[in-house]
């Protein structure tokens, strides 16, 4: 499919795998490409839009079953958060919040209720989810959230405030965590629920094109069905998180991918000194070495599809692919731009976005420091969180 495939790696593929591959691929250059550059540089994207277009390919959630799901596998999925990250981070962000957090939470901790309301119209672009986690003071320690739920007769009573949470500002229905006396516990909040409020963070200097929001919660009652009967303690939304963690796993590769595409033409169309850049040791000396990385990571990004296929994939297993990918991708991102020199900082080619956007998936769904942790207590049985 592409010159840095060195390893054979689309060989490995099904026929299935790689015609959803190509029909996502179609997708993003058809709808994404050709507007990205000034949704970043704007600030905005038609995100309700996108989602409705997303949904009627079967993108949202389509690694869920039931529902209106597509039921695709892990690999399928990965391969598509690829393609979508490909075009941009912020893009493959509303995909993988709206069905790997949002739908996914509702799809596994919900109650039947629950997944007849949201997920059909989720599934369908129709309604936008969000996951109201992280809070100003507390990233990545979510255990120590300040959100509390208490009870009210039959009601419940939320109070608090999540930062940092994409797809808010448009958000229909949004999964929020909060600290009860039994736990933590989640709840599936209309976003129109009096005493609820989401405000858009503007400025930001990476993910651009994607809507990211503040919430607040004074007082907002629920019903007691509002609640996710299955959603007991931290794990649950660490379950979800490690579910969008292996969307990352692949997609942060599409990012690297469109940089290494890029600086390859740019390479090759070149010219200074007499003869194309490409011609030059040290350019190609920069290319192999990001080349190397970036089918190391596809490599371990399919392992770790098919074991997520197979039923037998773990958290400490979805960190080594967090850490390494999103790693990998944001050196060769920071690499390609030294190839186009001072083209390599215009709008005009896409790898200072991509640079930019990894900065926030290097971070954001645990930071390198939290999945080195998790790997170090997996080699060592020591936890080292407290």
């Amino acid at each position: 499919m592409t010159p840095l495939d060195l390893l054979d790696i689309d060989a490995s593929l099904s026929e299935e795998e790689r015609q959803i591959r190509a029909v996502v691929r179609r997708l993003v250059a058809d709808r994404v490409r050709p507007h990205v550059a000034g949704w970043y540089e704007d600030g905005q994207v038609p995100a309700r839009e996108l989602a409705r277009e997303f949904g009627k390919l079967g993108l949202l959630g389509m690694h869920l079953t039931g529902y209106g799901c597509a039921g695709s596998s892990a690999v399928a999925y990965g391969l598509a958060c690829l393609e979508l990250e490909a075009g941009d981070s912020g893009v493959r962000s509303l995909v993988s919040v709206q069905g790997s957090l949002a739908m996914y939470a509702i799809w596994r901790f919900g109650s039947e209720e629950q997944k007849q309301r949201w997920l059909p119209a989720m599934a369908a672009g129709e309604a936008i989810g969000c996951f109201g986690l992280t809070e100003p003071d507390h990233g990545s320690d979510p255990g120590s959230m300040a959100t509390r739920a208490r009870r009210d007769g039959d009601d419940w009573i939320l109070n608090g405030s999540k930062l940092w949470i994409t797809n808010a500002p448009i958000a229909d229905v949004g999964v929020i965590w909060a600290r009860t006396d039994e736990g933590v516990r989640g709840f599936a909040v209309p976003m129109d629920t009096p005493g609820v409020a989401a405000r858009e963070i503007r400025h930001k200097m990476s993910l651009r094109a994607s809507l990211t929001g503040e919430i607040a919660l004074d007082d907002v009652r629920l019903p007691a069905d509002a609640r996710l009967p299955e959603a007991i303690g931290l794990k649950a939304p660490l379950g979800c998180l490690t579910e969008a963690r292996h969307g990352i796993v692949w997609g942060a590769l599409g990012a690297a991918r469109d940089c290494l595409e890029t600086a390859l033409e740019y390479a090759t169309t070149r010219t200074q000194f007499g003869r194309p850049l490409a011609g030059f040791q040290l350019t190609q000396a920069k290319l192999a070495d990001m080349a190397v990385e970036w089918n190391k990571g596809m490599l371990l990004a399919l392992h770790l599809g098919r074991l997520a296929d197979a039923g037998s994939l773990r958290p400490h297993q979805v960190s080594v692919g967090k850490l390494n990918n999103v790693r990998e991708a944001l050196a060769i991102a920071r690499q390609c731009r030294t190839i186009l020199g001072a083209n390599g900082v215009s709008g005009e080619y896409p790898v200072m976005r991509h640079a930019n956007n990894l900065e926030s998936v290097l971070t954001y769904e645990g930071t390198s420091e939290i999945h080195q942790l998790v790997i170090g207590q997996r080699l060592t049985g020591v936890s080292a969180f407290a």
